[in-house]
C-alpha cells in the first residue's frame, strides 16, 4: 500500500501535470482527477493520504466536494485557488480544509506543504507507528482525554473525531496545559513551517475544535483563549 498517495484535483490539466511533476520529483505518487465527482471515485478506489484540491471546477466544486469526504475521512485537504481574499480562506478552512495555497503557487512552498500535511497524517493515521505492545501515552484535562498512540480524544467518555491538524494542535496544547501559546506558535509547531499571516487558519481550527470538544463553545471550559495572547487548554 502507498503510504504516500496524493489525490491532485482541478480542471486544468497542465497545472495537474506541473503538479505531479513537482511531486513524483519527491518521491510522491500522484492520482489525478478534473473534477470533484472524479475525486471521489478516486478515493473509493484507491488508498489516499493527502488531496491537493481546486476550489472552482465543473461538476462538483471544491467547497462541496470537501464537505462530502469530510463526512467519510480525515484525510488532510489543501485547497488551491486563484482566489486570494481572507474571505474566501476562511470559508475553505471552515468547510473542513487543513490547508490553502494561492495560484500562481511557488512550487517549492507547495512541495513544503505537502511534506508536512503527509507527515502530519502519517503520524496520525499511526502508519508505520509505534508497536502495539507499547504502552499508551494518555493526557487529560478534567474530562477530555487524548490518546498519543491510538490517536483517540474523548470528551467524557465520548469519542471525538478530530483531522490530523486539529489533533496536532490540540496536543500541543494538551501537552503544555496552562501554557499559553501564541498563534504563530501553534502554527510553527504544527505545521512545521515559519508563520506567515496564520492568524485565520489558526482561529479556524481552533473554533472547529471547540465546537467538537466544548459543550457550549462560545463558553469552553477546556480551550479558552486569552486576548491578545494566544490560547491555552484549562489544567484541571
Amino acid at each position: 500500500m502507498e503510504k504516500n498517495n496524493v489525490l491532485v484535483v482541478d480542471d486544468d490539466k497542465e497545472i495537474v501535470d506541473a503538479i505531479d511533476i513537482y511531486l513524483r520529483n519527491e518521491g510522491i505518487n500522484v492520482i489525478k482527477a478534473y473534477d470533484g465527482l472524479e475525486a471521489l471515485e478516486a478515493l473509493m478506489e484507491n488508498d489516499v493520504y493527502l488531496i491537493l484540491m481546486d476550489i472552482m471546477m465543473p461538476n462538483m466544486d471544491g467547497l462541496r466536494t470537501t464537505m462530502k469526504i469530510r463526512k467519510e475521512k480525515n484525510i488532510p485537504i489543501i485547497l488551491i485557488s486563484a482566489k486570494s481574499e481572507d474571505t474566501d480562506k476562511i470559508l475553505g478552512l471552515n468547510m473542513g480544509a487543513d490547508d490553502y495555497i494561492t495560484k500562481p503557487f511557488n512550487p517549492l512552498e507547495l512541495i513544503a506543504r505537502v511534506k508536512s500535511q503527509l507527515r502530519r497524517y502519517t503520524v496520525f493515521g499511526n502508519y508505520g507507528g509505534k508497536k502495539e505492545e507499547e504502552s499508551n501515552s494518555i493526557i487529560s484535562s478534567g474530562g477530555l482525554s487524548l490518546n498519543q498512540d491510538t490517536k483517540e480524544v474523548l470528551v467524557d467518555g465520548e469519542s471525538i473525531k478530530l483531522t490530523a491538524t486539529e489533533f496536532g494542535i490540540l496536543e500541543l496544547l494538551l501537552r503544555n496545559q496552562g501554557r499559553v501559546f501564541s498563534i504563530d506558535e501553534i502554527y510553527e509547531n504544527v505545521w512545521k513551517e515559519p508563520s506567515y499571516n496564520a492568524e485565520n487558519t489558526v482561529a479556524v481550527h481552533i473554533r472547529r475544535i471547540r465546537e467538537k470538544i466544548e459543550i457550549n463553545p462560545k463558553d469552553p471550559k477546556y480551550l479558552k483563549v486569552v486576548w491578545g495572547i494566544g490560547y491555552k487548554i484549562e489544567k484541571y
